[in-house]
């Protein structure tokens, strides 16, 4: 695909950005990203968007940003030696260890991946994994009938225990 900026180089960056509900796509060459801002060589610089967003009145944003990223980089694993930032960067942890030293900042980052939840849901084919589904639903029943009673909410408890009976029941019958 040729770049959408110069027309001589191929495109190496590809843009997709949502704008008033429309889909807007660019393919830009390294140069042309370089020059509009896309990318940097340096790992500190700023970029356009940068810019922009401090100039109009988004700078508290920015410099919530740059705390944030100088907290990363304060914290560093005690086995590899590998910072919050690089882990950040390079999407992996060093070793076993990181993930007990970065554990404080890693639920945004779960939150983001698993669509709001920390726990990865996985998915379990429908026709090999009747059992399997009929466990997981009695398993979250149980946990909610659980918090249900230790919040004393009894009435809803009982709905929930006449749920997992019925569900053992149908089980049994399988």
């Amino acid at each position: 695909m040729e770049c959408m900026e110069c027309h001589k180089r191929p495109a190496t960056l590809h843009i997709t950005q949502v704008v008033n509900g429309q889909k807007v796509e660019q393919h830009v060459c390294e140069t042309c990203a370089q020059q509009k801002g896309y990318t940097s060589n340096h790992e500190d610089s700023y970029s356009l968007h940068d810019l922009i967003t401090s100039l109009f009145g988004a700078d508290q944003l920015g410099i919530q940003q740059a705390h944030r990223m100088s907290k990363e980089r304060e914290i560093i694993c005690d086995q590899c030696q590998m910072s919050f930032h690089e882990f950040r960067k390079i999407g992996r942890f060093g070793c076993a260890k990181c993930y007990e030293n970065f554990k404080s900042m890693l639920d945004p980052i779960f939150r983001r991946i698993h669509s709001g939840s920390l726990e990865h849901q996985g998915k379990i084919p429908k026709r090999q994994g009747g059992n399997l589904h009929i466990a997981k639903e009695l398993e979250t029943y149980r946990s909610k009938l659980h918090q249900l009673i230790e919040d004393e909410a009894f009435e809803e408890a009982a709905v929930i225990r006449d749920k997992i009976k019925d569900i053992e029941k149908r089980k049994e019958g399988d």
